[in-house]
């Protein structure tokens, strides 16, 4: 049986990725757990980045906040680059049950949204099927072509490297969870809670630090599934390094902590979209976050990466302990219990 969410690393390493097609020699990067996009070489010094991601359709939230996830979730992983997506490709398997009307609601968003970013949509698929129950409507592909040698990858950190945080532990997940139970939310945690999850949704998005940042990065890695903790693991472990953690240093708001607990969930595991982790030499820290705070993004310092025979550690107050990430993001269940149990 397999589990709601992304494939664990041990999955991904026995299943896919020795069975990739023809390999080809352009392929500068290719599938990679912890690696946010693909790399084709290109002519004239050129390269071809690529990433790929679901797209959502989440009736709870709404269609504008559906096609915001849709786009910006690609685009914060071709962000990660250091360079902003310039075309996308849409496959969009719907419900039956989307009016056609709610569809073109919903595609107005994915158009403008897009339209902002300066990406193009070049084509993909659409199509309605029975059956479909997901928050999933299909997938989608963003790619962006730029200098071979300016294309930054999660897989470059190095050891010595700071490793810096964006805004908030649990962004998406806390803010998605706030707009999807807004009833129970208010009811248990009051309306102020609820107003800053969803102030919240539409900052996640992490292009425009990401290209703020880039100059002085090493390498960049888009939080997803497994919240700040894995995102830096899978980055350490991508680069074939080790990392130690600062574990008081993570960021978390008041609001996020009271809904996670609401939810029964750390938010240092939990999908964090919208914010990125860094790396980057030590003296380049103060200037990142200056940089940022400059355009009103947090950043700040919560550990380092390391050499590769220390692991990923975690430092609290009682020492240094091994840490090891969670095999599944908790979120989807919180989601789903909540859903069953009938929560509004």
């Amino acid at each position: 049986m397999q589990f709601p969410g992304k494939v664990h690393e041990t999955f991904f390493e026995e299943a896919i990725r020795s069975k990739c097609g023809f390999e080809r020699r352009e392929v500068l990067q290719g599938p990679g757990y912890g690696v946010d996009v693909a790399v084709v070489e290109l002519p004239g010094g050129l390269a071809m980045a690529i990433a790929s991601d679901p797209l959502s359709l989440v009736p709870s939230l709404g269609l504008e906040e559906s096609a915001w996830l849709s786009v910006q979730l690609m685009a914060n992983d071709i962000g990660t680059t250091g360079f902003a997506p310039q075309y996308a490709q849409f496959v969009l398997n719907l419900p039956v049950s989307l009016t056609a009307d709610d569809f073109r609601i919903y595609w107005d968003y994915i158009h403008q949204f897009c339209a902002q970013l300066g990406v193009s949509i070049t084509g993909g698929h659409t199509g309605f099927a029975e059956g479909i129950n997901s928050t999933i409507a299909g997938g989608g592909t963003m790619i962006t072509v730029a200098p071979r040698d300016k294309i930054l990858l999660a897989n470059k950190a190095r050891s010595g490297n700071v490793i810096l945080v964006t805004k908030v532990c649990a962004l998406s997940s806390s803010a998605i969870l706030g707009m999807s139970f807004p009833q129970t939310i208010v009811k248990h945690l009051g309306k102020e809670v609820h107003d800053s999850a969803c102030d919240l949704f539409f900052k996640t998005s992490s292009v425009s630090e990401a290209l703020v940042a880039a100059p002085l990065a090493m390498a960049m890695h888009d939080v997803t599934e497994g919240g700040v903790l894995g995102a830096i693991t899978e980055m350490a472990q991508a680069s074939g390094i080790g990392a130690q953690i600062f574990n008081e240093s993570l960021p978390c708001y008041h609001f996020q902590k009271e809904i996670c607990k609401l939810f029964e969930l750390d938010p240092r595991f939990c999908i964090g979209a919208g914010s990125m982790i860094i790396a980057a030499d030590e003296n380049k820290q103060c200037e990142i976050i200056e940089k940022l705070a400059a355009v009103n993004i947090d950043c700040c310092v919560v550990g380092k990466f390391t050499a590769p025979e220390a692991g990923v550690q975690l430092v609290d107050s009682d020492g240094e302990t091994s840490f090891f990430p969670q095999v599944r993001d908790p979120y989807w269940d919180a989601y789903y219990k909540a859903i069953k149990n009938g929560w509004k």
